[in-house]
């Protein structure tokens, strides 16, 4: 069925692209996503400067954390900040589906997914729903922004100051000092949508080798309602809910890891999408590729 399930999804989404004139031997091609009216005045994310609430304090909230592991904030970002990165996601169509087969991460470009026959996706939901009934998996359109920059392609300048952000010492410091850890040095950062139908199973983060200390996801789901599903739930020794956090709009979520967590199914009456900037802060050595791309500002 894993083996099956990849070569599935590589017949599948080719046929489509060739039927439409794209070339689609590639499953990580990006392309047009599906569109969504941007709120908002739409002219925030212009030369975007993202900056922390000054009334925040990291010390404050050290207690909350350390008792924990696990910390909400609301309010993040100063006002402008959080409209500059949530306009700059609303607009954009580069999305692709990111999902898994046999194992592999696979990146479908999103709008096939509406040249898909009834059959078609009936097929591809069965094999997908058949390795995340007893094991990790995953489905939501994604925006890799760490990789984009790395590879020096284009990408919305809010966005772009947004990872910049992300990687300077206003948010390097207020993460030491929430966490007591003076480690943080990197912060990778993807942009993801959660629509109706998309999840992400549990899983603890566990990476050793990639020097991931903590998991964030930075809110920015204007609104949303809990029985919509897209909770980011928290998972105890015994199999129990701990905790959820349900999506919101310019709140931070920061957890130690490694953490059994998950992002609950969203239902099919979700009103919105669940959109967020998320990823990991990192040690890594001096030398780290990823850390000399993250120092060359936009």
């Amino acid at each position: 069925m894993r083996v099956g399930w990849v070569i599935e999804v590589f017949y599948l989404v080719p046929g489509l692209l060739a039927s439409s004139g794209v070339d689609g031997r590639s499953p990580s091609m990006r392309c047009k996503g599906r569109g969504m009216q941007a709120p908002g005045t739409g002219n925030t994310t212009r030369g975007a400067t993202i900056t922390i609430d000054p009334a925040l304090d990291g010390r404050a909230m050290a207690a909350a954390f350390k008792a924990h592991g696990r910390i909400h904030i609301p309010g993040f970002l100063a006002p402008h900040s959080a409209a500059a990165l949530h306009d700059a996601l609303a607009a954009e169509t580069m999305w692709v589906c990111s999902t898994r087969g046999g194992g592999q991460n696979i990146d479908i470009p999103v709008e096939h997914f509406d040249a898909f026959t009834p059959q078609q996706a009936a097929r591809f939901f069965s094999l997908a729903h058949a390795e995340a009934r007893d094991g990790f998996h995953y489905m939501f359109d994604s925006l890799r922004v760490s990789d984009l920059i790395e590879k020096g392609e284009s990408i919305h300048p809010a966005l772009a100051a947004g990872y910049a952000f992300l990687n300077s010492p206003a948010f390097l410091d207020f993460v030491r000092a929430l966490t007591g850890d003076e480690r943080p040095n990197h912060v990778d950062a993807q942009a993801t949508r959660f629509e109706a139908g998309h999840y992400l199973t549990q899983h603890d983060d566990k990476k050793p080798e990639a020097g991931r200390l903590y998991a964030y996801v930075l809110n920015l789901t204007p609104r949303w309602r809990t029985d919509w599903g897209g909770l980011l739930t928290f998972i105890d020794e015994d199999g129990h809910l701990a905790e959820a956090y349900a999506p919101a709009w310019n709140a931070l979520n920061l957890f130690r890891v490694p953490a059994e967590h998950a992002v609950s199914f969203v239902t099919p009456f979700a009103g919105a999408p669940r959109l967020s900037i998320t990823g990991w802060v990192r040690h890594l050595p001096s030398d780290s590729p990823h850390r000399r791309a993250s120092a060359r500002r936009p």
